[in-house]
């Protein structure tokens, strides 16, 4: 059994990551879940969520927006819209993308689109929390 996973994490604009981590976690449709070397296979669908994965003791962290991932025993495929690592996230970007939501939320118009108006708040909020932990370090 292998004693790492080759984790890959794939945008439509590029690899975003490649690396041998110990252990991996990720928030799929049904809750978050890990995945550690030696994993059955199995592929799940991934939601508004914070990606992380460890090597050695240093853990790493991720904002990414829906996709899917494949589990194999030795590798992590993950494939979203969106991924950013935590020190790419433009926090003040973040903050007037969750102000704009809440705003949006606020009125409760009757032409707003609830679903859309909740999962930009859901994203923004991500990015706000990954960043703010990375920082924190």
């Amino acid at each position: 059994m292998a004693s790492q996973l080759t984790l890959s994490i794939v945008t439509p604009e590029r690899e975003l990551v490649r690396v041998q981590a110990d252990e991996v976690e990720l928030p799929g449709s049904e809750g978050y879940f890990g995945v550690l070397p030696g994993h059955t296979p199995m592929l799940a669908t991934l939601t508004v969520g914070r990606l992380s994965y460890r090597v050695g003791q240093e853990t790493r962290v991720l904002a990414i927006a829906t996709g899917l991932a494949e589990v194999l025993p030795d590798a992590v495929t993950v494939l979203s819209r969106v991924a950013e690592l935590a020190d790419d996230i433009d926090v003040g970007r973040a903050e007037a993308a969750r102000k704009r939501a809440e705003e949006r939320l606020a009125r409760n118009a009757s032409d707003l689109d609830y679903q859309r108006a909740r999962t930009a708040l859901d994203k923004a909020m991500l990015r706000l929390q990954v960043a703010s932990r990375a920082r924190g370090k």
